[in-house]
C-alpha cells in the first residue's frame, strides 16, 4: 500500500503524544490517590470505576482518529478487477505432425477441445479470432463477440502441411490491427485501445514464411503480447508411411523468445489436462488485470463506525457522548 499525501501521516505524531500523555496523567492520578488515601477509603469514595469501559471507549477513539488520519494521507493499493473489453486471437498450428498420437486421440483434436473451453470460459463482451496456419496462415474467424462462430471454426480445423510460425502471427496481428482501426472512427470519445493478446498454439519448428522472431517484434512494437503453448511431448512421433516415423517435439525455445519479446508468457503442455490448465490461467490473466485504487473513502468509513460505536458505549456507561 502506498499514498498518495503521505505527509499528512505526521499528524499520527502528536496523536501518540497525547496518548503517552494520557497514560502519564492516569498513572499521576493513581500515584497520589495511593499516598492520601488507604485502599478501603478508595473502595468507598469511589465504589464503581470505570476500569476497562472507559479503556474501551478510549481506544475506540483512538483507532477512529488514526483511520482518519490515514484517510487523509490517501492510501491507495493495487486491486483485481475484471476488464471489460478485450481482444483475443487464437493462432493454432494445424502441421502435419499435429496428427501424433502421443495427446491421445491426437494433438489437434486435443487442441481442439481445449480451445473450445478456453473461448467459453472469456466474457461474452469479448472479440476472440481465430488463425490457424501450416506452410501460410488462414483467417477462420475475424475477431467476433459470436463466441459460438469462434467455436465452430475450431470443430471444423483440419490438418495441413508444415509449418510458419511467423505467418500465424503476423495474420493475427494484422486482424488485431485491422479490428482497432475500424473501431476508432465508431467510438471518437474512447481514449485507450482495447487491449489484445495473441494466444499461439505450436507443436513443430518453424521452416516457412517469414521468422518468428519478426513477427514478433511487430507484435512488440504494436503492444501486443503473445502468450505461447509448446505442445505435445519430446516423444511425439508421427508415421509417414514407409515404415519409419518421425520425431515431432515442439520448439519450446523459439516459443519462450517470441513469448519474451512481446511481454507475453511461454507455457509448455504434455497432455489435455496440462493444456487445459495452461488455457485456463491465460483466460485469468486476459480477463483481469490490476489497477491502482484510492482507499481513502474505506479508512474515512471505518473511522465514523469506529467513532460511532466509542459514542454509543460512552452515552450507555457513563451518559455521554465523550
Amino acid at each position: 500500500m502506498t499514498f498518495l499525501s503521505p505527509w499528512f501521516l505526521l499528524l499520527l505524531v502528536p496523536l501518540a503524544g497525547f496518548l503517552v500523555a494520557a497514560l502519564f496523567v492516569s498513572r499521576r492520578r493513581q500515584h497520589f490517590a495511593a499516598r492520601f488515601a488507604s485502599p478501603d477509603m478508595l473502595q468507598r469514595l469511589v465504589p464503581e470505576r470505570p476500569g476497562w469501559r472507559r479503556s474501551l471507549t478510549g481506544g475506540l477513539g483512538l483507532v477512529s482518529l488514526v483511520l482518519l488520519v490515514t484517510a487523509a494521507a490517501r492510501p491507495e493499493a493495487d486491486v483485481r478487477v475484471q476488464r471489460e473489453q478485450a481482444t483475443v486471437m487464437i493462432a493454432i498450428d494445424v502441421s502435419g505432425s499435429m496428427r501424433a498420437t502421443d495427446v491421445e486421440p491426437n494433438r489437434l483434436e486435443a487442441a481442439k477441445a481445449a480451445g473450445i473451453q478456453f473461448v467459453d470460459q472469456l466474457p461474452d463482451e469479448y472479440r476472440i479470432g481465430l488463425v490457424s496456419f501450416e506452410g501460410f496462415a488462414t483467417v477462420l474467424a475475424s475477431p467476433t463477440t459470436d463466441h459460438a462462430a469462434v467455436r465452430r471454426a475450431l470443430t471444423g480445423l483440419s490438418l495441413g502441411t508444415s509449418t510458419a510460425i511467423g505467418e500465424g502471427l503476423f495474420t493475427s496481428l494484422e486482424q488485431v490491427r485491422d479490428l482497432q482501426t475500424r473501431l476508432t472512427p465508431t467510438d471518437p470519445a474512447q481514449t485507450e485501445e482495447i487491449p489484445a493478446r495473441i494466444v499461439l498454439l505450436s507443436d513443430g519448428t518453424s521452416i516457412n514464411g517469414r521468422p518468428p522472431e519478426a513477427a514478433a517484434a511487430a507484435a512488440a512494437k504494436a503492444g501486443v503480447p503473445v502468450s505461447t503453448i509448446a505442445y505435445g511431448t519430446p516423444e511425439g512421433v508421427i508415421d509417414e508411411g514407409t515404415e519409419r516415423e518421425r520425431r515431432v517435439p515442439a520448439d519450446a525455445e523459439t516459443l519462450a523468445r517470441v513469448a519474451d519479446l512481446t511481454g507475453g508468457t511461454a507455457y509448455q503442455a504434455e497432455s489435455v489436462e496440462q493444456l487445459r490448465q495452461v488455457y485456463d490461467d491465460i483466460g485469468s490473466s486476459i480477463a483481469w488485470t490490476t489497477e491502482a485504487r484510492e482507499l481513502a473513502p474505506y479508512f474515512a468509513a471505518g473511522a465514523f463506525l469506529f467513532a460511532l460505536v466509542a459514542a454509543a458505549f460512552s452515552l450507555r456507561w457513563f451518559a455521554r457522548l465523550i
